[in-house]
């Protein structure tokens, strides 16, 4: 079979797709038959080989069932640059960026300080916010923890990819306990980036539905969404100091009840505020520990 037809017969069986069927079918053939798009369709006459074909065709039948193509092809795009990904990591999502803007933001206003930024990516998964952090912030010291040794994996490969492994220290336990059995130079961070479960256990689909290839400890946050967020915000204050900025991804739904959450952890040694993702719904959390005011005070 030639590449164009390939491609047309691959366009067919992703038809319910839409036009993200059509991307899809493209994207796939690029990836199986190692050609860019623009040969693909100035040569459309090339035969393509019995082994790519067969590889093609396994390839759109996992497509069809809801396979995220991130898994199929083994990486995806995320602040511009690409990352491995696999069934043991959740799919970087283009709207967890914003995580990244705002901690480049917060660093760039405290530049004055001679100290290196110390910024702790909780629940990193791929290893996405940590790596793309450290490539936006040169001189950041990184630590990034996961429960899943399967996603650390993933992650330290990636880290080695961009260049970033020296910077960004990789720890597997639950939540900031994890960093209990290790030793590091400081408890406070300057910054604390958490995107952790958040889906309501009753709202988390069967496939096709792309989340139910994605590993269900990285999205089941319980009745309300926001289980694993409560143990996490009982465990902030041992890791902050004044001045520290804690961001917190979660549902358009449940954005809000997380932020009251936080309000009634710190009281008044944090302002509470929420942003728009670039989907432009209220999806994080923005916790600024006041400078003058530490939580013990806040308490009295």
């Amino acid at each position: 079979m030639t590449i164009g037809a390939s491609l047309a017969r691959g366009r067919e069986r992703l038809r319910a797709f839409g036009d993200e069927g059509r991307f899809d079918a493209l994207r796939l053939l690029e990836d199986i038959a190692d050609l860019s798009a623009a040969t693909i369709f100035a040569f459309p006459e090339r035969e393509l080989e019995h082994a790519a074909a067969t590889r093609y065709a396994n390839a759109l039948e996992r497509r069809v069932a809801g396979e995220p193509i991130a898994y199929i092809v083994g990486r995806t795009g995320f602040c511009g640059r690409t990352f491995a990904v696999s069934s043991a990591v959740l799919v970087p999502r283009p709207e967890s960026e914003a995580l990244v803007a705002l901690t480049a933001a917060y660093v760039t206003d405290r530049s004055r300080e001679a100290a290196p930024p110390r910024i702790c990516d909780v629940g990193t998964g791929s290893g996405a916010l940590a790596i793309s952090i450290a490539c936006e912030i040169p001189g950041a010291d990184i630590v990034a923890i996961d429960v899943s040794l399967e996603a650390l994996a993933v992650a330290r490969r990636n880290a080695d990819e961009h260049g970033v492994a020296a910077r960004v220290r990789f720890v597997r336990g639950d939540l900031l306990a994890a960093l209990d059995a290790v030793t590091v130079s400081a408890p406070a961070f300057d910054c604390i980036v958490a995107n952790l479960p958040y889906v309501e256990t009753a709202a988390l689909e069967p496939a096709p539905a792309a989340t139910a290839f994605e590993p269900r400890l990285a999205l089941d946050g319980g009745a309300d969404g926001l289980d694993v967020y409560r143990r996490f915000l009982m465990q902030v204050p041992r890791y902050v100091r004044p001045g520290t900025l804690l961001l917190m991804e979660a549902g358009a739904a449940t954005t809000g009840t997380l932020a009251d959450l936080a309000e009634a952890a710190f009281g008044d040694a944090a302002i509470v505020r929420t942003h728009r993702d670039y989907g432009l719904r209220e999806r994080i959390v923005d916790v600024r520990f006041e400078p003058t005011r530490s939580l013990l005070s806040s308490r009295d």
